[in-house]
């Protein structure tokens, strides 16, 4: 549910002290948008060496020239107009933009850093000591990586990693007609959810369709759902989930008083149980896939973001440094949001703000089975448009795309279709597994098995392929 690599990085202007000249990133993809096509990028080592020339393998930008406080510092950002979520219309980024600092007013802020500040989750302090890169990330101080972004990647392919998703938002919404305030709210159906712990991915949309977020939704107990929205939405859907709370008496509770880890790979299961008690180490490892439970204190969930098998776990803050630390102790490698990136593309797993946003609608977007069109009268908000949508047929799909030779596929470039009319990558990445460069794009529904993209004015081509590209250590395309 939320991060893109960098597309450009520019050669930095140094200017007299003590200004220098900052870049922007935008929230979920720490992708620059100073509006230059072309830059300089720090290429990630492999056991000492480095990718091949030509293949792509500029995962993380070069950050060597921005403002950092002994190394270990963040990069940070302008104001806050520049966080907002690039589908949004003017009036909107206005009424989230009066949301945001409204309530950052009402929270205790981290210490002034000169003049740049950012919320930290917990374990910011670790990652400093663990010689993080950190980066703002939809304002928040992140760690883009430790060390080799390829080899933190291949660590969850192959081992376990965890990742700090402290930025998460995590909202609990209790009252006695919660489901049907999520009937109403998501495209996908509450109804499925009969059994405690069980958790659904979905979208709430606007009336047009359009996508407002992805999330995903725990059942705790038939007044009480959980929902975990993405971190540059925050304020957004907020403000959206308790304007229409309201009407179903429903209380809607962010819970800042949680970190959450995300503990993925073949082996992380068996790496996170020993942190637990002989009874709760049981109940984890019996957990079915999107299902999640009350084990020793901690909400632990069978879900991720990575392809792999794992556990993200909802535990207090004050407990995240210690849990972090045992991980690591019992062989789980420290992460990024930069592997988190590279892991979820791979595994064909969509981006909010890259992939979809209120622009969009999900049967463009390779969303289509999370809407629920039955039963038939379950009025949830965007319903009509869709059916509209599905009546008059989708102009556009979502595909997987294999680059035929040497480039790197990134957001933005123009995708030429021979059947007719053209399309846009909306992510893309060069893929540690593969040792390839593959995107996610968005392309007219007549697209057939190949097609071309414009990579700095020159025509590569590239194979249409069905996404996921690896699931569980295997790659699924050729």
């Amino acid at each position: 549910m939320i991060l893109r690599t960098p597309h450009s990085v520019c050669p930095e202007r140094v200017r007299p002290p003590p200004e220098r000249r900052r870049r922007k990133l935008r929230p979920e993809t720490l992708r620059h948008t100073n509006g230059r096509s072309r830059g300089l990028w720090r290429v990630v080592d492999v056991l000492g060496g480095h990718p091949p020339k030509g293949s792509g393998a500029a995962l993380a930008p070069d950050l060597s020239g921005h403002r950092t406080e002994g190394g270990k510092g963040v990069l940070r950002l302008p104001s806050f107009s520049d966080l907002a979520e690039s589908g949004l219309r003017p009036f909107q980024r206005t009424e989230v933009g009066a949301l945001f600092w409204a309530r950052v007013k009402e929270r205790p802020l981290p210490a002034k850093r000169g003049n740049l500040m950012g919320r930290r989750t917990p374990l910011f302090e670790l990652h400093q000591r663990l010689g993080a890169r950190m980066v703002d990330f939809g304002g928040w101080d992140m760690p883009l990586q430790y060390g080799s972004q390829i080899a933190e990647h291949h660590a969850v392919r192959r081992g376990a990693g965890v990742f700090d998703v402290s930025h998460m938002c995590i909202v609990d919404l209790k009252g006695a007609r919660v489901r049907s305030l999520l009937l109403r709210l998501l495209a996908n159906d509450i109804g499925k959810l009969k059994v405690p712990g069980k958790a659904l991915y979905g979208c709430m949309l606007t009336a047009t369709g359009g996508v407002i977020d992805d999330l995903i939704v725990y059942l705790l107990g038939e007044s009480w759902f959980r929902a975990v929205v993405n971190a540059g939405t925050r304020e957004k859907d907020l403000a959206w989930i308790r304007r229409h709370a309201a009407e179903f008496g429903v209380e809607a509770v962010e819970r800042t008083d949680l970190a959450m880890l995300a503990v993925q790979g073949p082996e992380a299961r068996g790496k996170a149980v020993a942190l637990l008690s002989a009874v709760g180490s049981a109940a984890a490892l019996a957990l079915e896939p999107f299902f999640g439970g009350e084990i020793d204190g901690w909400l632990v969930a069978r879900t991720g973001y990575t392809g792999e098998d794992g556990f993200e776990i909802m535990l207090p803050g004050a407990d995240a440094e210690r849990v972090w630390k045992a991980l690591n102790s019992a062989g789980v490698t420290s992460c990024g949001l930069g592997a988190r990136d590279t892991l979820r593309l791979e595994a064909g797993m969509n981006l909010y703000g890259s992939d979809m946003d209120e622009s969009t609608h999900p049967f463009e977007s390779g969303l289509a089975w999370t809407v629920a069109l039955e039963p038939r009268e379950r009025a949830f908000i965007g319903r009509e448009a869709l059916e509209a949508i599905r009546a008059r047929g989708p102009q556009r799909k979502l595909v997987g795309l294999l680059l035929e030779g040497r480039g790197v596929l990134r957001s933005h470039q123009k995708v030429l279709v021979p059947e007719g009319g053209e399309g846009e990558i909306t992510s893309g990445t060069f893929s540690p597994t593969l040792e390839r460069s593959i995107a996610l794009a968005r392309v007219p529904v007549a697209a057939g098995a190949s097609v071309q993209v414009d990579i700095r004015g020159k025509l590569h081509d590239a194979k249409v392929v069905r996404p996921p590209f690896v699931r569980h250590g295997k790659v699924l395309v050729s």
